[in-house]
């Protein structure tokens, strides 16, 4: 039976040309964002709209769906007149024709027969995708239906495992090795195209992240005991054994590293693992996914020890795999949002909360360690590691000191004015948190938009600003900016760092610059931060670079900020500990005479 609503989406009247306005966007390029007037629908020719909501986290997924090629974006809004309710980015290159509604009211005039069939068009496009979110609602509400892709995925993945039991550890210490080697053989490459694909980032930065992630890691796991006998006492001897199946999530932030990390760190423990990497980096993931096949296959080794989710996976699906009775533990590096999913999933979980390290400058600091630490790290990838500084606490006495330092080392130290203006840039419309777009962004890049100028390539942007727990400066920002807290006096500095903290970045990391080993056991008795890193920059001091920490891309939070452990998290985190416990004459002893 035909339907009241044809013709066909995908079939767009020949008159409809001089009603309409051609269009083409660039891969990433905004078509409409939310909040703007809906006064216009487009009819997508060619390429993927990516259908998002704003969220205030870069790794918490916001998306909706996706638009194909026959497709209509923002019919709702020409019918009714409403703000636009999504944001629709083009994946890919976008072509499509705009069709106002003020072009549709000439139309229902000039061209009734045409405005009908428009409309029915519109009509039709409408019926499918309710339809389409109808079966979404009925398979959420039939959420015990199997997942063929995540059944299909876990059972190689289980089945790997099982396999890996047998390989000798020193036949595994081989296929890490060669791991290793060859991921910082493909360090640049891969993050060459990491900064191609997510549009964030330093190429520069992201070939060290890489090497670090794959030698520095590697480096640390050598030749250590990932399963069996780890030694003990006359009594007491422990023996690891792998946890099982890993689910591993992938951040935008740091995907090639992250991954890098994972894959070395589940196979040394003995572990398959599923990476589940952010959508915007899949291209990233069939890369270096193949990459470690190869190196699998050339060892004999299963290559399905190291899955990945190959096609855009939905909220649901995500889910599911966290879920699934044979996935043994969830490794969660990314947004509070997918972090808390994989608390509640009901599978035992290793995730990570977000960073808002407060950096306190004593009195009796070091000013230029401090300045040049500073610059160092919160420059490091566009500001993109969570442990990095977000917040400078600093004494009075040495404040101005601090800034002309800062200053002499590629900052620049914005005026009044200049701090109003880059704060009005870089906040969202409401206040409440910072644009996407500048996320990630040089220094010099965001600087250059407002025209703020210096005699030099600018690293980091420094302003001074008042502690407002209300407003985004003071939360986790990142990108290569910072705001600049005076205060007078030791006591004022940790209150000040404490109530950072507790507004955000609560388990993460803290760091203080002082001479004094009374200040850094006051620092550290006082903040409930995992890493207290003294003198240290923060990026590069949180992962083991300039610290003894062990070498990681994943940062617990303990208990501290909803995590279950504060460990830089390593392949010892992976693996379960037996304790073969032999029999001892009763400790009793001690306690008969209490009978």
């Amino acid at each position: 039976m035909s339907s009241v609503v044809e013709p066909s989406r995908s079939e767009l009247p020949a008159e409809l040309s001089r009603w309409v306005m051609d269009a083409e966007w660039g891969d990433g390029e905004q078509i409409v964002t939310a909040g703007d007037p809906g006064d216009s629908c487009l009819f997508l020719d060619d390429g993927v709209v990516r259908l998002e909501v704003p969220g205030e986290h870069l790794d918490t997924d916001v998306v909706l769906g996706y638009l194909d090629a026959g497709e209509i974006l923002g019919e709702i809004g020409l019918l009714d007149g409403q703000p636009r309710s999504a944001t629709a980015i083009a994946e890919g290159p976008v072509r499509g024709r705009w069709l106002t509604r003020d072009a549709l009211l000439r139309m229902t005039g000039e061209a009734p027969d045409l405005a009908v069939s428009v409309v029915r068009l519109i009509a039709t496009d409408l019926a499918t995708k309710l339809r389409a979110t109808s079966g979404r609602l009925a398979s959420v509400l039939e959420a015990s239906a199997p997942d063929l892709v995540v059944e299909e995925t876990v059972a190689r993945g289980v089945a790997a495992q099982r396999a890996l039991d047998a390989v000798p550890e020193d036949v595994m210490d081989a296929v890490i090795a060669d791991l290793a080697e060859a991921f910082g053989a493909a360090a640049a490459t891969l993050a060459a195209r990491t900064v191609e694909v997510t549009h964030i980032g330093r190429v520069d930065h992201k070939t060290m992240k890489n090497a670090w992630a794959a030698l520095g890691v590697h480096r640390s796991m050598a030749g250590a005991v990932g399963r069996g006998p780890l030694g003990g006492t006359d009594t007491v001897t422990d023996v690891a054994a792998p946890v099982g199946l890993v689910f591993g999530i992938i951040p935008v932030t740091n995907p090639v590293a992250t991954a890098m990390f994972k894959v070395l760190s589940a196979l040394r423990s003995g572990n398959a693992i599923i990476l589940s990497f952010h959508r915007i980096c899949l291209p990233l993931a069939d890369e270096v996914g193949e990459l470690v096949h190869t190196v699998l296959a050339r060892h004999g080794l299963p290559v399905d020890a190291v899955q990945w989710v190959r096609e855009r996976a939905s909220r649901q699906r995500t889910a599911r795999f966290m879920a699934h009775p044979d996935v043994a533990l969830i490794l969660a590096t990314g947004g509070p949002g997918m972090v808390r999913a994989a608390y509640s999933s009901g599978t035992p979980a290793i995730g990570v909360g977000p960073g808002n390290t407060p950096c306190w400058v004593a009195a009796d600091a070091d000013l230029d360690q401090a300045a040049g630490s500073i610059i160092a790290s919160k420059s490091f990838d566009n500001g993109l590691i969570c442990g990095a500084e977000h917040n400078l606490v600093v004494d009075a006495a040495v404040v101005d000191g601090l800034l002309d330092r800062l200053a002499a080392m590629g900052a620049a130290v914005l005026d009044e004015e200049e701090a109003a203006r880059f704060l009005d840039a870089v906040t969202t419309e409401d206040g409440t948190g910072f644009r996407p777009e500048v996320l990630g962004q040089s220094a010099q890049t965001l600087a250059g938009f407002l025209g703020i100028r210096r005699p030099h390539e600018i690293q980091v942007l420094v302003f001074r600003a008042d502690p407002d727990l209300s407003s985004p400066v003071t939360s986790e920002k990142l990108s290569p900016f910072l705001p600049v807290f005076t205060v007078d006096g030791d006591d004022a500095a940790l209150g000040l760092c404490l109530a950072l903290l507790d507004k955000m970045g609560t388990g993460h990391t803290a760091i203080v610059h002082t001479a004094s080993e009374v200040r850094i056991a006051s620092f550290a008795d006082a903040l409930p931060a995992s890493r207290i890193l003294v003198n240290s920059p923060g990026s590069q001091g949180v992962c083991g670079l300039t610290t003894d920490l062990a070498p990681t891309l994943t940062l617990g939070c303990g208990t501290f900020g909803g995590n279950s452990t504060t460990d830089n998290v390593t392949w010892a985190n992976l693996r379960n500990v037996k304790r073969i416990a032999r029999v001892t004459p009763p400790h009793l002893e001690p306690i008969l005479h209490l009978l």
